[in-house]
């Protein structure tokens, strides 16, 4: 058994090693899932023949041959603020764990960029996509999102725990008035609001709320401000109020959704919020609410072999975000 679990223990080590040296050899821009998206034949044209019938060419050939499809569209490399965060933070975790200065320079490293590179004009610290995106509106490149800038506060949070350094705390709290002044705020009942996505769109998505929710209440234990935590329970309460008797919730907010879509990775995000909002407040609603998720996501989210299915009732298509994220909620709860 022991040795077994040393293996497994050196697998990891390697791949990490594997993936830090790609990284390193071939830098911090790539392509996104959707970056082919913002192409002029998504964005711009009139006819519903370039839009219906080559916009679905494209994107059959683009699940086959991604990388060709990015050449002939000539969609570009971008360095991407969601993964600046995310690397961030697991720098700061590899640092933690082996204490090799290699993996804290790199977290500086991509924090400094995470700090030049904010989307401008807003109340608050900020960061949105390097493309546009078509959701049920357009939303243009660079526009903030409630969960790149959540991801990005994380690792701003990592690092002023990490070091102590009281400027990461403000740059946390900027992110909260972000949060708090450029978002759209929906009442929804007595007690329940939902935060937008972004500054332009009044979505009622649940794992979005949730990433706000959580990061204001952690900073607003840290700094003592009520209003913050306040505001956080009334997202956290029209969540809660949403869920569905099997334990999960829809991505999409009832009186927005119709059809209730649950996919694996938007699972995880969910559950990894409640997860970190009930360690900050011990709240028995969060952990109940948590627990019946869980169990939902454990058995129904995974074929009878622990792979992880993009929804619960198809495997396919295999997800790399799914795969990621399947290792990252359970490694946490």
């Amino acid at each position: 058994m022991e040795n077994a679990l040393s293996k497994q223990i050196s697998l990891v080590e390697r791949s990490i090693a594997q993936l830090d040296n790609w990284i390193t050899q071939n830098g911090w821009a790539g392509y996104d899932p959707y970056d082919f998206k913002q192409h002029p034949l998504f964005t711009t044209s009139k006819s519903t023949f370039t839009k219906k019938t080559l916009g679905r060419a494209i994107l059959l050939t683009e699940s086959f041959f991604p990388m060709l499809t990015r050449r002939v569209l000539h969609i570009p490399r971008e360095v991407n603020a969601k993964a600046m965060g995310l690397f961030t933070a697991a720098y700061q975790i590899l640092y933690k764990i082996t204490n090799k200065d290699n993996y804290l320079y790199k977290s500086q490293e991509t924090l400094k960029w995470l700090e030049e590179n904010p989307s401008r004009g807003y109340m608050g610290l900020c960061w949105g996509h390097p493309f546009g995106w078509q959701s049920r509106i357009f939303i243009p490149r660079d526009t903030p999102s409630s969960v790149i800038t959540a991801i990005v506060g994380d690792a701003l949070w990592r690092f002023y725990r990490m070091t102590g350094q009281s400027i990461y705390l403000s740059y946390c709290q900027s992110i909260c008035e972000f949060f708090l002044n450029n978002l759209n705020i929906d009442s929804l009942g007595e007690d329940k609001i939902c935060f937008s996505k972004t500054p332009l769109d009044n979505f009622h998505i649940h794992n979005s709320n949730l990433f706000v929710a959580d990061f204001l209440i952690k900073i607003g234990n840290q700094l003592q401000k009520k209003s913050y935590i306040e505001t956080a329970y009334k997202a956290i309460t029209y969540t809660l109020s949403e869920q569905n008797e099997n334990g999960s919730f829809c991505y999409w907010g009832r009186d927005q959704g119709g059809k209730c879509l649950i996919d694996h990775y938007h699972s995880g995000f969910a559950i990894r919020c409640l997860y970190s909002i009930w360690k900050s407040t011990n709240d028995k609603k969060v952990y109940n609410s948590l627990k019946r998720y869980y169990k939902f996501y454990c058995g129904r989210m995974f074929t009878n072999e622990g792979i992880p299915k993009m929804t619960p009732k198809a495997l396919f298509p295999i997800n790399i975000h799914s795969c990621a994220e399947a290792i990252l909620c359970h490694s946490t709860l």
